[in-house]
């Protein structure tokens, strides 16, 4: 079995030290970045399985960095491990997309349980590199998008606006995710009409009868790719 890769971005270095020593005696191949430049190169080097990310880092702030992550790569699984424990801190991390929040001082055995949580919620997405539906065929690494073996040209935004809604086959995804996802600017003017119009858009560019019934508008609510 491929051991997986866990990140570790946090300025504690005696955190690093534990957590490192710990999840390696796990099975588990652990990086260590004391600093949001050191995590990004790791990022980009080791194609972690999954991030566990301190909120109070010195050269960044740990919520605008888990929604920088979550827009490049929406499956990539980041747990908060964070001394802020107000309530309202533990949502505003939820809500700039992590998948998980624990509060320090921390359980190790609790952690381990976490993260073995997340990375069998991720599997299924993350096994996947490329997928075809009726005629859609999209290849994640390559960012290739082809409808009946012609290939459509997206925009960055499209391409990830597809990917997410694929990846939740079935689940309805409402403005808010995609906006969490997909637009770093809370404060972007009419954001609701900005992602119906990249909607509007992708359903053109993919122009394919079968294709655009996959997706659905759900009045209210958000969108889904359906199943």
């Amino acid at each position: 079995m491929i051991e997986s890769k866990i990140l570790i971005i946090d300025d504690d270095i005696d955190i690093l030290k534990v957590l490192k020593a710990n999840l390696e005696l796990q099975g588990y191949k652990a990086y260590t970045a004391r600093n949001w430049q050191e995590g990004r190169e790791l990022i980009n080097k080791v194609s972690p399985d999954l991030i566990i990310l301190d909120l109070m880092l010195p050269d960044g702030d740990g919520l605008t960095i888990c929604n920088e992550i979550k827009k490049e790569r929406i499956q990539l699984p980041i747990i908060i491990l964070t001394a802020r424990d107000k309530l309202s801190d533990k949502i505003l991390g939820l809500e700039s997309g992590a998948d998980d929040y624990i509060v320090k001082p921390f359980e190790t055995l609790e952690l381990f349980a976490r993260i073995k949580a997340c990375l069998r919620r991720a599997k299924p997405i993350e096994s996947v590199d490329k997928i075809e539906v009726r005629g859609l065929f999209i290849d994640f690494k390559k960012r290739i998008v082809t409808v009946e073996k012609k290939e459509i040209l997206l925009t960055h935004k499209e391409f990830n606006l597809l990917s997410l809604l694929i990846m939740k086959k079935g689940e309805v995804i409402s403005r808010d995710e995609i906006k969490r996802h997909l637009w770093k600017d809370s404060q972007l003017y009419s954001w609701s009409r900005v992602i119906d119009v990249h909607i509007q858009r992708l359903r053109q560019k993919l122009d394919n009868k079968e294709f655009d019934k996959f997706i659905e508008t759900v009045p209210g609510m958000g969108y889904r790719f359906k199943n």
